[in-house]
């Protein structure tokens, strides 16, 4: 997929079915209902980077219009088999709804694109909002880039960078967290979390 980095890619395709098991948890499951709650009943919402599509599965159950994207065609199967999603099989460089959207879930997803890419990414997501839509996006926290040791390729910002994206993009940040994480790989982080508004 166009700006998908291929082992990154390769990963997924390759641990989707074990990727689908993981439990998310309270915190996660409250974060996502206070998103949910955001947006208008029965709103339009893209979960953008849905891997296994547990989140698209629980917001089209919260009544949501739900638009599910990933660029693993595993991914996009297992959410298929497990919830019944038909999810959009493309990159985030290929995002290209305007105005569709009251929300978009981003999920540890962005950041695995490189840096140079989230300007672009990001002005993407907020032409795909309408306005006074919502974003929910979540990052781990540090400096560079990086592989993990599963060979997922991470960029790593801090939270005054990821401030700095949002607005430059024509976001308004509305709340914001930072909390410790344990990712896929076994690796802890910490990792912020942002719900902004599009301007």
């Amino acid at each position: 997929m166009n700006g998908t980095d291929p082992q990154t890619l390769a990963v997924y395709d390759a641990k989707a079915a074990e990727y689908s098991q993981i439990h998310h948890g309270d915190a996660t499951a409250g974060r996502l209902d206070g998103f949910v709650a955001t947006l208008p009943p029965g709103g339009a919402v893209l979960d953008l980077g849905c891997g296994p599509g547990w989140a698209a599965a629980a917001m089209r159950d919260a009544g949501m219009a739900v638009t599910a994207m990933d660029a693993s065609r595993e991914m996009a199967q297992v959410a298929r088999a497990r919830h019944g999603l038909d999810v959009r099989v493309a990159s985030f460089s290929e995002l290209d709804d305007v105005a569709a959207f009251d929300g978009v879930w981003a999920h540890f997803s962005l950041l695995h694109a490189p840096r140079d890419a989230l300007p672009a990414h990001l002005a993407a997501i907020h032409r795909a909002l309408r306005p006074d839509g919502q974003l929910y996006l979540v990052m781990k926290l540090g400096k560079g880039e990086g592989r993990d040791r599963l060979g997922r390729l991470y960029t790593y910002v801090s939270m005054d960078e990821l401030r700095a994206l949002l607005t430059g993009a024509g976001f308004r940040i509305e709340a914001e967290e930072v909390a410790p994480t344990m990712g896929f790989d076994g690796t802890p982080d910490d990792s912020g979390f942002i719900r902004a508004r599009r301007d």
